[in-house]
């Protein structure tokens, strides 16, 4: 379900997730979403581990794209920042800071 915060959880752990933003309601931003997990597990993170980080990486980058071209963005608008925010996740925090 679509909402302004993501909940992970395996049945055990839970982990909420504050990035993203109402802009990444559009369809698409969710298969962007599996791509980052899917390779995540691919490099042998474990699943929930993965779940987390992905929603995370996930919501930040659109939280970037969102600042650079407002709330008409793609999904594809994301691929952009994935690598920037996996580069340097505090870097986030600036942009939080600077929506509030």
């Amino acid at each position: 379900m679509k909402g302004p915060v993501d909940i992970i959880s395996d049945g055990i752990q839970t982990k909420f997730n504050f990035t993203g933003n109402a802009a990444m309601t559009v369809g698409g931003t969710g298969d962007v979403l599996s791509g980052i997990v899917g390779g995540l597990l691919a490099m042998g993170i474990e699943a929930f581990d993965a779940a987390v980080a992905g929603a995370f990486i996930n919501g930040a980058a659109g939280d970037f794209v969102a600042i650079e071209k407002g709330y008409h963005m793609l999904p594809t608008d994301l691929l952009e920042w994935i690598p920037a925010v996996m580069d340097d996740p505090m870097s986030h925090l600036e942009v939080r800071t600077d929506k509030s």
